[in-house]
């Protein structure tokens, strides 16, 4: 008998969230960044948070950050995700903090700091996920 894999949570999709979700399928993610002042922006919205200028242009990230912060989660709150599950905070090179999952090894003592790259994770259900894998 063939099992139905467990589906990802959906994305809480925002006024302005669907080109960034866009470019994440297509394995290249762009953020909004401002075109007067160079802000970049994430999440993602009407006008840039330093200049108020609505000239925002969806732009290619280098897929570079640090690992800001992390946890490790026991108990089971998605059916996705059974524990334990890692979550990290990683600051862009671009500057805004992403939260996602760390790829491979869990996270441990020293891994603050540390370079990540980004990664483009297919689900068994089809949806792509941007992921971390130390660099």
């Amino acid at each position: 008998m063939e099992t139905t894999p467990t589906p990802s949570p959906r994305p809480v999709m925002g006024l302005h969230d669907l080109p960034m979700w866009e470019s994440v399928k297509a394995r290249a993610m762009a953020l909004q960044r401002c075109d007067d002042c160079g802000e970049w922006l994430y999440p993602p919205g009407p006008c840039c948070p330093a200049c108020l200028s609505p000239r925002l242009v969806w732009t290619p990230v280098s897929g570079r950050g640090r690992i800001l912060s992390w946890v490790i989660f026991h108990r089971h709150y998605l059916p996705a995700y059974p524990p334990p599950y890692n979550a990290i905070a990683v600051r862009l090179e671009e500057g805004p903090t992403m939260i996602s999952n760390l790829e491979g090894a869990m996270p441990g003592e020293g891994c603050i700091g540390r370079a990540v790259r980004l990664v483009y994770a297919p689900m068994p259900d089809g949806m792509v996920l941007p992921r971390w894998a130390l660099a």
